[in-house]
């Protein structure tokens, strides 16, 4: 049958199989030259990186390394659960009764020795408190203001400008104050915290008398939650501490909740208002998105639809 075969025909089967085999072999070079290739390694490298933060971030801890640890675990305190706060979810809210509420128990408890150092009284006009209630509530507090005509300096009643009153005039005082420990500002403090308000609301509902083989000195409280397990500032939430002007159970973690709640709205006042332009933005995009798809299918369907056609010359000589 090959013999029936002109030379032609074995040529060209031969070139096909020819190149058939070039086209095999130059594809199994250029597959390590694609893996080791800089951008490749790098995108990899960046990749695992990434997910290694990620997962350590959720986490805490890498599985395969529990066990690698500078400290003890319990240096870092008992991991807080997740609770369904009212303002958690891409479309929910802060409860606003909440926050007047925790501001209440921040105002009768905490600012005894925590400071809000961020936040004015004007922020809780119309979150919390009507105008006329934030003015009186200011003007209960006396600010230093001056040079008057005389250079002097002169006390005065609060504004809805000025900031919330700190329980002491410097750092030195608060130590004082508090046997050497510094209580912090809590303005940001449910954003400055692994476990925001979840840790906040676990930390103040969390005190317990230390376990068998803990030994806790002088001065100091037990908390699971807290790094290290012992804190200086003791428990200061009791039931019926505070009396709610709304007649809610003012309940040990009632209280804790409703001050958490306050807390993290006074570390992101802009919460509610962030949401609702992040929705406008979304449904604005994503429509924008389709119109552009559409015109941009409308302009170019017909150039990429239309088909190109050559027809050579026709030799009329012959």
């Amino acid at each position: 049958m090959l013999s029936r075969l002109s030379a032609g025909a074995l040529k060209k089967v031969a070139n096909v199989g020819a190149s058939r085999s070039t086209t095999f072999f130059s594809a199994t070079r250029s597959t390590p030259a694609v893996l080791n290739s800089r951008a490749t390694l790098a995108s990899v490298g960046l990749f695992t990186v990434g997910t290694i933060a990620w997962y350590t971030h959720l986490y805490g801890s890498l599985p395969f390394l529990g066990e690698v640890h500078a400290g003890h675990l319990a240096d870092e305190g008992l991991h807080p659960a997740a609770y369904p706060w009212s303002h958690k979810g891409p479309f929910d809210t802060f409860d606003h009764a909440s926050i007047r509420r925790g501001y209440q128990v921040y105002r009768e408890v905490c600012a005894a020795c925590h400071s809000l150092n961020r936040i004015a009284w004007r922020n809780l006009v119309g979150v919390s408190h009507t105008v006329d209630e934030v003015k009186a509530m200011a003007e209960e507090v006396e600010y230093t203001d001056g040079p008057n005509a005389e250079g002097e300096m002169f006390q005065r009643p609060g504004k809805l400008a000025d900031y919330m009153p700190a329980p002491y005039p410097n750092e030195e005082a608060a130590r004082a104050g508090n046997a050497g420990a510094l209580p912090p500002d809590l303005s940001l403090i449910v954003k400055a915290r692994h476990g925001g308000a979840d840790y906040i609301f676990s930390l103040l509902t969390g005190y317990i008398d230390p376990p068998a083989g803990v030994e806790i000195r002088e001065g100091m409280n037990y908390n699971p939650y807290f790094p290290g397990g012992a804190i200086s500032m003791a428990r200061v939430l009791f039931d019926g501490l505070v009396e709610y002007e709304d007649g809610t159970p003012a309940t040990t973690s009632q209280m804790a909740k409703d001050v958490t709640t306050f807390l993290s709205w006074a570390a992101e006042p802009e919460h509610d208002e962030r949401k609702k332009y992040g929705i406008k933005a979304v449904i604005i995009f994503s429509a924008l998105t389709l119109i552009s798809l559409y015109v941009k299918r409308f302009k170019w369907t017909v150039i990429k639809n239309r088909k190109i056609q050559y027809n050579p010359p026709v030799d009329k000589t012959h």
